[in-house]
C-alpha cells in the first residue's frame, strides 16, 4: 500500500465525483445539502456517483444539521438502504446536550453497518473533553478515523490540538487516523506533514467558484501535488 498523504474530497453527485477522481483524490465524502453542512444522500445518489468512480466513497450519515442524531429509526433504515445498494464506507457522528459522544444513538446505527470502516466526523471539535471522547469511542466496530480541524472554528485555531493528538497516535482511543479539514488551506500543510499528520479533507478548497459550481480537478490536482503525488 502506499505511504503517500491520503486526499478525501466532498461529492454532492457524480460530475463532482469525477472530477475529484481526475485530479488525485484517494477518497471521497459524499454529501447532499452543504447548506445543512451535509446530509445523506439518496440511494439513488451513492449509485450513480458509485458507477462513476472507482476510488472509495464515504457516505455521511445525518439527517438534520448539527450534531444531534434527530430521529435514529429514520437514519438506521436510510443506512440499511445504503448498506444494501453497496455503500461498505460511511461518516457518522452525534453528541447529546451536554456535548458528549451519544453512544445509544451510535451503537443503533452502527449496529446495520455490519462492521463497515467509518469515520467520526467533526462533532469532535464540538465536545467539551475531546480525550474523553475518544476513550468513549475506542471500543465501537468499524472507527478509523477522526475528521477534525483540531477546533470549532478551523484549523488555524485548532494547530495545536492537532500536532499534540498525532503525537498519541497509537495510544489508547489515539489508533484511528486523523483526517484533518475544517478551514484546512494549502499553508497549513508543511506544519501538519511536519507532525506527522498524513490524512486530509477538503470541500471548499475543490470549488474555487464556490459550492454552487462543481469540483474542479485542477484545483484538486494542487493540492495532490502539495502532497504528493
Amino acid at each position: 500500500m502506499s505511504n503517500r498523504a491520503v486526499l478525501e474530497v466532498i461529492a454532492l453527485d457524480e460530475k463532482d465525483a469525477v472530477a475529484a477522481q481526475a485530479g488525485g483524490a484517494d477518497r471521497l465524502e459524499l454529501v447532499t445539502d452543504m447548506a445543512a453542512d451535509g446530509l445523506t444522500p439518496s440511494r439513488t445518489g451513492f449509485a450513480a456517483i458509485r458507477a462513476a468512480v472507482d476510488i472509495p466513497l464515504r457516505v455521511m450519515l445525518r439527517l438534520t444539521d448539527g450534531f444531534a442524531a434527530g430521529d435514529i429509526a429514520a437514519l438506521v433504515s436510510r443506512a440499511s438502504e445504503l448498506r444494501e445498494a453497496g455503500a461498505d464506507q460511511f461518516v457518522l457522528g452525534f453528541l447529546t446536550a451536554d456535548g458528549d459522544a451519544d453512544l445509544v444513538a451510535m451503537e443503533r446505527l452502527i449496529a446495520v453497518l455490519d462492521g463497515c470502516r467509518w469515520t467520526f466526523h467533526r462533532a469532535i471539535d464540538r465536545t467539551g473533553d475531546r480525550d474523553a471522547l475518544r476513550k468513549q469511542l475506542a471500543d465501537l466496530p468499524g472507527l478509523d478515523t477522526y475528521l477534525t480541524a483540531g477546533a470549532a472554528t478551523g484549523v488555524d485555531d485548532g494547530l495545536p490540538v492537532l500536532k499534540a493528538e498525532a503525537a498519541r497516535s497509537g495510544e489508547p482511543g489515539y489508533e484511528p487516523q486523523i483526517l484533518v479539514g475544517g478551514g484546512l488551506r494549502l499553508d497549513h500543510l508543511p506544519e501538519l506533514r511536519a507532525a506527522g499528520l498524513d490524512a486530509f479533507h477538503i470541500g471548499g478548497a475543490a470549488r474555487p467558484r464556490g459550492w454552487t459550481s462543481p469540483v474542479d480537478a485542477a484545483a484538486v490536482r494542487v493540492w495532490r501535488e502539495a502532497l504528493g503525488g
